[in-house]
């Protein structure tokens, strides 16, 4: 049996999208046990020149939502960037569950061959859908899942390899 462009991306997707959700509540129940401000962990970041947790977790649903329409052939959907709050990063994962649930397993049959072009804000990348899944979009969107919980775990939020793994 062979894997499938859909089930190498869509998959993979929703179940690190599951995991930042999870994150972003051990998160919740952490600052409400340690008086710890919400915006405190929010706005935390590893690095001065790094993201913030918010922009992390934006960037994991840009990361989704971006990879599964490119390769479904599709226009990625528009969510501005205007999340302050933990309840608003949690209806963002949401909306971008949804959108990658109504996605047509059959819209990616010829993802593998499908011309991409990324453009940001300094070129444009050109790929091929396979290159494109397996060498920037997967990557890409697991530093930012891998981020958002460095960021909750130096916060002190008690998080380990399984929360990060989860239930199979």
């Amino acid at each position: 049996m062979s894997l499938s462009m859909y089930q190498a991306s869509v998959p993979v997707y929703l179940r690190g999208l599951d995991r930042v959700d999870y994150f972003l509540t051990k998160g919740e129940e952490f600052a409400a046990a340690n008086n710890i401000p919400l915006a405190e962990l929010a706005e935390a970041k590893l690095a001065p020149d790094m993201y913030s947790l918010i922009r992390q977790v934006q960037s994991v649903s840009d990361a989704a939502k971006g990879g599964a329409a490119r390769l479904a052939g599709l226009e990625p959907p528009s969510m501005p960037d205007t999340e302050t709050t933990f309840p608003e990063l949690h209806a963002r994962i949401a909306k971008t569950v949804a959108f990658l649930k109504g996605l047509d397993p059959k819209a990616f049959d010829t993802a593998a061959d499908r011309d991409i072009v990324l453009k940001t804000r300094v070129r444009e990348l050109h790929f091929k859908g396979a290159n494109f899944l397996l060498g920037f979009s997967l990557p890409n969107f697991y530093f930012h899942v891998t981020t958002a919980y460095d960021i909750l775990r130096h916060k002190g939020v008690p998080l380990g390899k399984m929360d990060f793994l989860g239930g199979q």
